[in-house]
């Protein structure tokens, strides 16, 4: 009942099916015939990537919303060898004829002359005709002429450019490498570390030993270099943004990563083991709480949010404070005390340094209050220092220094405060220019009025025992 409408439906599906086999029957011969060819050009590597789409994805993969690249070293060229006998390669050297001047007038003439004498041809040729065209082009070409192909000479001048655009091993000159450390340690900033750990040495009312004097110094300066080398190591993306920080020994690849992080090493190790194990062990430990602060949180926080600042300001009030504890080997009133000084000079500092930078730091992706908050910045430089006056006043009630240097240090105090009210009011950038200069100076002043007016030491002499008598023996 059934049998000849099924036997119709399965002669159609059969019709369909040949068809179709029939249409992709040139394209699977025009396929296999190209992987022949290329098989026969380089059998060992006729599969790669490039003829395969699903390799081609695994060549840049789209990760966690992140585009991780995967580096494939380039190949060394090689040679292709073809088969003399495959007649479907065929190489054609072109050579382009001399062309002779030609008076321009001469052509206009016989251009004309051909224009009247056939008006009613048309300029266009059939197929036919093009093709011959071409077929004599081509065996022009091949009939070797006496003229020398154009070789293009490259110059030294050239090959040193081309060199220089490449991808080149990383060679470090032993004669460059102080220079390099220096920048990588930022030396100019660990000397101002060094020297404001040694005014709080200084101020400590103990005895001064200058033995210990320098072994806190060298510590206290090679954690300052693992500090900064590693704040380098992090921000080498960033920095290169910046035009301030774009001459950085890591930015240009005048060292590798690897050689930054084992130089911060090689500097932080000896550095907390001399604080910990020749000075105290409490001095050790704020080092290493300083370098933790630097770079696991100032660092990520210029990022992140605007408190980095005040973060950064806690890490520059931190040498001070050891300096005093190298000395004293305890937390005392005038070690807060010149930490506090460190901690309020740096904003008027860095508010200016960072006002007229802040396009620099807008193009690294900080987030600085001149950038994202302008009033605020220009409100804290202020409120800062005139901190400054308050804190000097603070030092003789402390019995750190005596009541002169409150006297004293008012006028360069008032004119620090002048200058960050002219920045809070007019926020230009010679304001900002000029607060910024004024506290290079500034600090260094301050530190030497209140070691010339430290309070002298009290020594409590314990008073001198009167010998002790003897008891008179009698003999008898």
């Amino acid at each position: 009942m059934y049998k000849t409408p099924c036997c119709r439906l399965s002669g159609l599906v059969g019709l369909s099916v040949k068809q179709k086999l029939l249409q992709n029957v040139p394209q699977c011969n025009q396929t296999a015939r190209s992987l022949v060819q290329l098989h026969r050009r380089d059998p060992s590597n006729w599969l790669t990537y490039q003829h395969l789409n699903f390799l081609k994805r695994q060549y840049v993969a789209k990760n966690n919303s992140e585009l991780h690249q995967r580096a494939i070293p380039k190949p060394a060229p090689a040679l292709t060898i073809v088969d003399e006998r495959d007649d479907s390669i065929e190489r054609q050297v072109q050579r382009i004829p001399t062309i002779d001047p030609v008076d321009t007038d001469t052509v206009s003439l016989s251009e004309d002359i051909t224009s009247k004498a056939q008006p009613g041809i048309s300029t266009l040729k059939p197929d036919t005709e093009d093709a011959a065209v071409q077929k004599d082009s081509v065996s022009s070409t091949l009939v070797t002429s006496d003229e020398t192909p154009h070789v293009q000479v490259e110059t030294d001048e050239e090959k040193e450019a081309r060199l220089d655009r490449q991808w080149k091993q990383l060679k470090v000159n032993v004669a460059d490498l102080p220079d390099i450390y220096a920048k990588l340690a930022k030396i100019k900033l660990t000397a101002l570390v060094v020297t404001s750990a040694a005014a709080g040495f200084a101020m400590a009312p103990v005895p001064f030993d200058p033995l210990l004097f320098f072994v806190s110094s060298l510590g206290i300066g090679l954690a300052s270099c693992t500090a900064n080398s590693i704040n380098q190591y992090f921000e080498v993306p960033f920095d290169s943004n910046m035009n301030r920080t774009k001459n950085r020994p890591l930015v240009r690849g005048q060292i590798s990563p690897l050689h930054a992080v084992s130089f911060a090493l090689a500097c932080g190790i000896p550095g907390v083991a001399l604080l910990t194990l020749v000075v105290n062990p409490l001095t050790g430990f704020l080092g290493a709480l300083n370098i933790f602060l630097y770079t696991c949180c100032y660092t990520p926080l210029k990022r992140l949010s605007i408190t980095n600042t005040w973060v950064g300001a806690v890490v520059g009030a931190i040498p001070p404070v050891m300096g005093w504890t190298a000395a004293t080997g305890c937390l005392g009133q005038g070690a807060l005390l010149m930490g506090g000084f460190l901690y309020s000079w740096q904003f008027p500092h860095f508010n200016a340094l960072s006002w007229n930078l802040r396009e620099d730091y807008s193009r690294g992706g900080y987030r600085m209050m001149s950038v994202t908050h302008p009033g605020m910045c220009k409100r804290v430089a202020l409120r800062h220092s005139v901190g400054l006056i308050g804190l000097s006043t603070l030092a003789p009630v402390l019995d750190v220094t005596t009541w002169t240097f409150p006297v004293i240090s008012l006028p360069i105090n008032l004119y620090i405060s002048y200058l960050a009210f002219r920045f809070y009011r007019q926020g230009e950038r010679s304001s900002a220019r000029k607060l910024f200069f004024c506290s290079l100076w500034h600090l260094p002043m301050l530190l030497l009025l209140a070691l010339t007016c430290k309070k002298p030491r009290r020594d409590q002499e314990e008073p001198a025992l009167p010998p002790a008598s003897l008891p008179l023996t009698l003999q008898s």
